[in-house]
């Protein structure tokens, strides 16, 4: 099945609203944004991928590795895209050469079908890492489609905000605030308020999906998450990540025990094509940037560590670090961001069997098992999809085993709608 076909199929579904005057693309209305401090409008004759690329509406380097190689999607949606941001004093986004932080994407479709999703992007990336991945597959749908860069970027995120935790707090804030704004700016555009609202992400999108079901459930129909980050008291990147970096260069060497070690750790058996890849790109530097975001007087004056430091190389060194043993107020940062559980609409989670980066055992069933605990458990659907991993640009890696997870997330979108009656 391609994936357009698998697409094709929940878009019979949508039911589209009739298209008002103030949507018709001859208009070209200018759209305003609640709260925003500078926007831009543009009427496109398709806010899709294949339309934004040319018309330099979005930027590829963002999404670049989140989609297999070959990766088909839908297009032809006209409508109205709004650029801008909101007050804020960091300046690491430059798209547009703007240098301001809080940057948004809206895009409106001409055939609206009465609903809005809303994302943050994973990791440290911009405003369009999910134009593929999510903005396609819900403008084709109907949906109207607003992404934050989650007000701070790049390799050092770490220096937004003065105390720890700070940072990450304010991912949540710009995904409130976006929400808000999108839903009275798509109210004014079409004559109604938005009759559905769905988060979604993928990694520390899906943490921001999470939170804001737990915390702003007044906000949202529902959400999905795709292998999603946790952060808790005991389980976090800062718990998972450090096993990672002692065992992997033994077991590069050809340490049988190393090997040993990473599958306790809950890297899963069968993922073994991926560890050098993380090791080498993201287990080392998402470990140290995390760290200095919640605990930054480990490493003294230092700035988010030494990479690559060497096991046993001791205080300072992210190879070496063990949150157990930090103080108290490391353990009051991470309280600040943490997850509880305690979802208050109905959550879809995907997760990939072979994720080397969020594995299951220490990231999803986690979670599952939180939501449960708390009583929630009716209010959650969680899946593995086997040969999944991280990102489906991985696949490339091991193709023999590994299997893009894009189609189970278009899958997984329809199921929420059926589920909250959408469908």
């Amino acid at each position: 099945m391609t994936l357009r076909s698998v697409v094709a199929a929940p878009l019979l579904l949508a039911v589209l609203l009739p298209v008002p005057a103030a949507a018709r693309q001859a208009d070209c209305p200018g759209v305003r944004v609640p709260g925003a401090e500078h926007s831009i409008t543009a009427c496109l004759a398709d806010l899709t991928t294949t339309g934004t690329v040319p018309s330099g509406h979005t930027d590829p380097a963002d999404w670049a590795g989140l989609e297999a190689p070959g990766t088909v999607t839908p297009s032809g949606v006209p409508g109205v895209q709004v650029d801008g941001y909101f007050p804020d004093t960091s300046t690491t986004n430059t798209n547009h050469g703007w240098q301001h932080d809080s940057q948004f994407v809206l895009r409106l479709p001409t055939r609206w079908n009465g609903g809005l999703v809303v994302a943050g992007p994973p990791a440290t990336r911009e405003q369009f890492a999910n134009d593929r991945i999510i903005s396609d597959q819900v403008l084709a749908k109907g949906y109207a489609y607003a992404a934050t860069d989650k007000g701070n970027t790049g390799a050092q995120i770490y220096r937004d905000g003065h105390r720890p935790g700070d940072a990450i707090m304010e991912w949540h804030q710009r995904v409130t605030q976006l929400t808000v704004a999108a839903g009275k700016a798509a109210a004014r555009h079409y004559g109604q308020a938005p009759r559905a609202t769905y988060a979604a992400g993928l990694s520390a999108g899906g943490y921001l999906v999470r939170w804001q079901l737990e915390n702003r459930p007044d906000l949202y129909t529902g959400g999905l998450d795709w292998n999603a980050l946790i952060f808790t008291r005991s389980t976090s990147m800062l718990t998972t990540l450090p096993p990672a970096l002692r065992a992997y260069p033994r077991y590069a060497a050809g340490d049988p025990e190393a090997h040993a070690e990473l599958i306790a750790a809950g890297y899963p058996k069968g993922s073994e094509a991926l560890w050098g890849y993380h090791h080498k790109n993201q287990w080392d530097f998402l470990q140290r940037i995390t760290r200095e975001e919640l605990d930054p007087r480990y490493d003294g004056t230092a700035e988010a560590g030494t990479p690559f430091c060497a096991e046993g190389t001791g205080a300072g060194c992210d190879t070496d670090y063990n949150l157990s043993v930090r103080p108290r107020s490391v353990h009051q940062a991470i309280a600040r961001v943490a997850l509880t559980g305690r979802i208050k609409r109905p959550l879809v989670s995907i997760q990939g069997t072979l994720d080397a980066l969020t594995p299951p055992a220490t990231y999803g069933d986690i979670y599952h098992r939180m939501v449960t605990n708390a009583g929630r458990g009716g209010l959650h659907r969680y899946s593995h999809i086997a040969g999944g991993t991280h990102t489906d640009g991985l696949v490339p890696i091991a193709p023999a085993v590994l299997r893009p997870m894009l189609p189970s997330f278009t899958r997984g979108f329809a199921e929420l709608e059926t589920w909250t009656g959408r469908g």
